[in-house]
Parts: structure tokens; sequence; C-alpha cells
């Protein structure tokens, strides 16, 4: 299902979108959306943004967004400025790797387990989040993709039945910044990391372990490449 923007945002900035789901508060829905346009780079390490600015950028509150950030604070994604607001904390070049690294490790022989475990009608369930993907490939919508993109993944993962792998995958993808979106989507090379999702499907639903392990890790070879090229 395609995201639905809260409310008319200022002219030229982005919207913030509800991603749905079974979240317990707004401030929650809040956190996930400037989540989303952090790891889309919307919003730039070293830059210091105060609730009110980021409450008009995305026409909400500025109560939620002043609470979601400091919830945002406590994973380690900005740091709080006295009197001033919030700070975007940079990562390193290692820390990418060492995610990168990590997520291989756990994702690549989870999904292509899948391939011999997974439910088809479950599946097929993903197909929206992987269509919405590729739409928002085709319309530029770094933040749209990034919020689809972690809903399919994290869906994903969890046909494995495992929340605890889900939880550490979606705080891998959290501290990560995919700074090199707007370099692919403008060298027209998004839509063709976005449709990896479709393949990605189709060789689950083939039950094709080997075409699985290769779709994968050329996928997330593809999400280093994105930070590489912040």
């Amino acid at each position: 299902m395609a995201a639905q923007r809260t409310s008319a945002p200022t002219a030229g900035a982005p919207a913030l979108p509800s991603l749905g789901g079974k979240k317990h508060s707004y401030r929650e829905r809040v956190a996930d959306a400037l989540r989303a346009a952090l790891i889309a780079g919307e919003l730039r390490p070293g830059q210091v943004y105060s609730a009110p600015t980021l409450a008009a950028r995305f026409g909400v509150s500025a109560t939620p967004v002043r609470e979601a950030m400091l919830d945002l604070a406590k994973e380690g994604l900005v740091d709080t400025v006295p009197n001033k607001g919030f700070r975007v904390t940079a990562v390193s070049e290692k820390q990418l790797d060492e995610y990168t690294h990590i997520r291989a490790l756990i994702e690549i022989p989870t999904v292509v387990g899948l391939a011999t475990t997974a439910d088809p009608v479950s599946l097929e369930a993903l197909r929206p989040a992987a269509r919405e993907i590729v739409r928002a490939a085709v319309a530029g919508d770094l933040i749209g993709y990034v919020e689809a993109d972690t809903r399919f993944h994290l869906g994903l993962l969890a046909l494995a039945g495992n929340a605890h792998l889900v939880e550490v995958v979606g705080d891998l993808r959290g501290r990560s910044r995919l700074y090199g979106l707007t370099a692919l989507l403008e060298a027209g090379r998004l839509l063709a990391s976005a449709q990896e999702h479709l393949e990605l499907l189709d060789a689950l639903t083939a039950r094709d372990g080997d075409a699985v392990r290769e779709v994968m890790t050329r996928h997330l070879g593809h999400v280093r490449g994105l930070w590489a090229a912040r």
C-alpha cells in the first residue's frame, strides 16, 4: 500500500510519510519517518536541525518531532545540541564496511533458507512492497524508497521466525546512511537496484536457492556501493 502523507508540507519540502503498521503512537510514526529521511540522506551528517525547522519541513507539529528525535538520539543516529536542536551523527567508512559484513552474514543465509521454508502466500504478500520500491525509484521519492525497502526486507526476514534477527538487522539499517541514493537516481541506476526486489521474490517463489543467493549477494553489494557514492 502506498504511503499516505500526514499533511501538506512546506512548498518544495518532502512530506512526512505515514509508515502504517501497528505503531503504538504518533511519536513512533514520526520517528520512523525521520529515520527514513536520515537513511535516505535528506538530513545530512554534521548539520544541526531544530525541532521547529524539521516540523515545518515535514508538515507536522514540533512536539512529536522533538520527542522522536530524542528517541533517535538514544539509537545514536543524532546528538542533542543544547538550545539548538539535533546534530546528525556521521558514519565512517569502517563502520559502513562492518555493517555490510554483518548484514551479509545474517541476511544472505537467512533469505536463502527461505527458498525452501517460506510459504508462497507469505512471499507473494511482499510483492506490493517490492512494487512500491520500484514506483518510488521511478518517481524519485527517496524517502518513500527507503520506507518501502525497509518494510520489504524486514518483512522478508520475519518469515524466518526469528524476531531478534529482524531487530538486529533493523538496527543496522537504521544506523546506515544511503547518501548515494541521490547519485544513483541521477545516474539512472536506482531503478535497477529497485527491480532486484522483484527478482528476489521470483527466485524465492521458484525455490531456486542458488538464484536467491546470487541476487542477495549482488543486492547487498549495491547497498555498499550506495554508501560509497555519498
